[in-house]
């Protein structure tokens, strides 16, 4: 557990908190990317710790959240033509336009939960007479293992293996966000655990081209008090350039192995992002050496169009916009138990952190 517990020390993040507090002259406003980011931020009561002048805007870095609504419907679609549909755990309960996929495995449908696609493999080969499909959905982070199942079937001759993709790629959604006519962010903190994988060199362009700070960060109140506290030092000298404050885990290079695996089978393409639309080469789509294995292909779904839900302003929050709580159905008709969108059902969407931490002070002033 090195690494870990440093990282947790109430001293050094009060230290931090003071080191802002110290600097700041302005009024900033910061965007975490990663959702994993936000729930750090509000279950150890961050955000209610820092001074007013720093602002922190909640962005579109969960997976689970930004995978569109016709992608669950795909799915559940699969699920209800006897294919056997594997998924990791946070997908089960994202509505669709009529149901979750739990909802459909309630009316007889084989849904099967996850740690590992590679277990999808083996579930196709013990099951020879019927279709299997993995819900492969992820930033860059679960890419490879998903990449890796692909190559794994082909290897072993699994014809009845597929993958149903929603794999999204963080540059592209910030470079939105950055164009956006109503968009007053002055920096970023970029998701660590993508660029474990990815590295960092894609973000330079982007300091670059949009003159602002973008500090890679790990997850825990340390983590994040430093990186907001680089963020500020930068935005108060006047300067921005890539910064990693997470170098325990991440390079500037990423994980090469991680990336031969990902440039094996996917390639670039576009992407539909849920709340906010298409973005071009946004996402990973499956290169044409692996097109067997393309669930959407295969199965004829690729043309399904689905509507999203007027009431859940989940594009807005995604991109910046506005918190959850700003919501008029947050707390009420949408809540864990009866989510309106995902934001509110995955576990490190925005909604849900609100709703589940937002009274919960770890740290006090």
């Amino acid at each position: 557990m090195k690494y870990l517990s440093e990282y947790r020390n109430f001293e050094a993040t009060k230290r931090y908190l003071q080191l802002i507090g110290d600097t700041v002259t302005k009024t900033w406003k910061i965007m975490e990317v990663c959702g994993g980011q936000t729930h750090g931020l509000v279950k150890n009561g961050i955000l209610d710790l820092l001074p007013d002048q720093v602002q922190m805007i909640h962005g579109p870095g969960c997976p689970v959240c930004v995978t569109p609504l016709n992608l669950i419907d795909k799915a559940v679609e699969l699920l209800e033509n006897d294919v056997i549909v594997c998924s990791f755990g946070d997908m089960i309960r994202v509505p669709g336009s009529k149901k979750s996929l739990l909802e459909a495995k309630a009316h007889g449908g084989d849904l099967r939960v996850l740690y590992s696609p590679l277990e999808a493999v083996r579930i196709a080969k013990e099951n020879p007479h019927k279709e299997v499909v993995f819900f492969a959905v992820g930033f860059e982070t679960t890419a490879p293992a998903n990449a890796l199942s692909v190559i794994q079937a082909q290897k072993e001759g699994v014809t009845n293996y597929s993958i149903l993709v929603s794999h999204v790629l963080v540059p592209p959604a910030m470079e939105v966000i950055l164009d956006d006519e109503f968009c007053n962010i002055n920096a970023f903190l970029g998701a660590g655990h993508v660029c474990a994988i990815m590295g960092y060199k894609d973000y330079m362009p982007l300091a670059e081209k949009y003159k602002i700070p973008i500090i890679i960060t790990g997850f825990e109140p340390l983590d994040l008090v430093q990186g907001i506290y680089i963020a500020v030092c930068q935005l108060e000298r006047g300067i921005y350039r890539v910064e990693n404050q997470y170098a325990r885990v991440v390079t500037a290079d990423g994980n090469e192995a991680a990336l031969k695996v990902i440039h094996d089978v996917f390639e670039i393409g576009n992407r539909e992002w849920r709340g906010i639309g298409e973005i071009p080469n946004s996402g990973y789509v499956l290169t044409e050496a692996y097109k067997a294995y393309d669930a959407e292909l295969k199965f004829g779904i690729h043309r399904l169009k689905v509507s999203e839900n007027k009431k859940c302003i989940a594009g807005e929050i995604l991109k910046g916009i506005k918190k959850p709580h700003q919501c008029s159905e947050f707390g009420k008709h949408c809540n864990p138990s009866n989510p309106l969108g995902a934001p509110m059902v995955s576990s490190e969407g925005a909604c849900a952190a609100y709703y589940h931490f937002s009274n919960n002070l770890i740290f006090s002033k």
